[in-house]
């Protein structure tokens, strides 16, 4: 009987600790609401992201592991900036895959191919009048 009695003492104090703790500190006010964390670092908007913007990336907690709309953000972001590259490179090995195949056909002369060239070079000395 002295053990039930204790225990509904104790329990009745943890719940009037916690009621004081939730409801109304020290100052018969509520607790302040929490200022929900926001990412500190975002990538930089103004240039292209590099590695030590990605390793430098850090992303607050909330209460069930990290903020669904910042780490969307962040992985849309390097999506487009890797869909960018990617097609950066694809034109890149195409013109160079072009300058290769043009090579090994050797130069072409326009007589040959009938149009006219212009060349762009200055005149010499010789060749003024």
């Amino acid at each position: 009987m002295v053990m039930f009695l204790f225990l509904v003492v104790a329990l009745a104090v943890v719940v009037a600790a916690v009621t004081l703790a939730v409801v109304g500190g020290g100052e018969n006010a509520p607790l302040p609401e929490a200022v929900p964390e926001r990412l500190r670092d975002p990538l930089p908007p103004d240039r292209p992201v590099d590695r030590a913007d990605v390793e430098g990336l850090r992303f607050p907690l909330a209460a069930r592991g990290y903020r669904m709309a910042d780490v969307d953000d962040a992985l849309s972001r390097l999506g487009a900036e890797l869909a960018e590259r990617d097609a950066r490179i694809a034109d890149l090995e195409s013109a160079l895959a072009g300058a290769r195949s043009a090579a090994d056909q050797g130069p072409v002369h326009p007589a040959a191919t009938g149009e006219n060239h212009v060349s762009m070079d200055k005149p010499r000395r010789e060749d003024r009048p």
